[in-house]
């Protein structure tokens, strides 16, 4: 059974120990305002998702991550288009997300209608790719 949800405050110490991108003042932040997203498959903790708003108006998918074992089996696509509905819900049309070009997930992005919008090279080496795509 695969069960879709927003996280909250009890589960803090799993989402903490599997995510080292932020911190923990910011993943409060997060839990009370409804962007992060985790996913169970039979009760056990796959990955999540983490959004916020790009120029305070636009979604944009900051972090999507699952655990090694259960990458390229459909539960990414799975969460995104949870995130998407959701987005739809609260009343936006436009979503955003990014990955660094030497990462596989732009091809994920692509494949589910997301188009290259431009990039940047942030504080490291590597371009970072900036994905739109409008909601239907």
């Amino acid at each position: 059974m695969v069960e879709i949800r927003y996280a909250v405050m009890a589960d803090k110490e799993l989402l903490l120990s599997k995510d080292s991108h932020i911190k923990e003042s910011i993943w409060k932040d997060s839990i009370n305002n409804n962007r992060e997203i985790i996913m169970l498959v039979d009760d056990k903790f796959v990955g999540w998702l983490r959004w916020n708003l790009f120029w305070d108006k636009i979604p944009f998918m900051n972090m999507l991550y699952l655990l090694e074992e259960y990458r390229g089996k459909g539960y990414g696509t799975r969460m995104v288009e949870f995130w998407e509905s959701e987005m739809i819900k609260r009343g936006y049309d436009k979503v955003m997300t990014s990955s660094q070009a030497n990462e596989s997930a732009q091809h994920f992005y692509r494949k589910l209608g997301y188009r290259d919008a431009g990039g940047f090279f942030p504080f490291c080496n590597v371009f970072e790719i900036v994905f739109t795509k409008e909601l239907k």
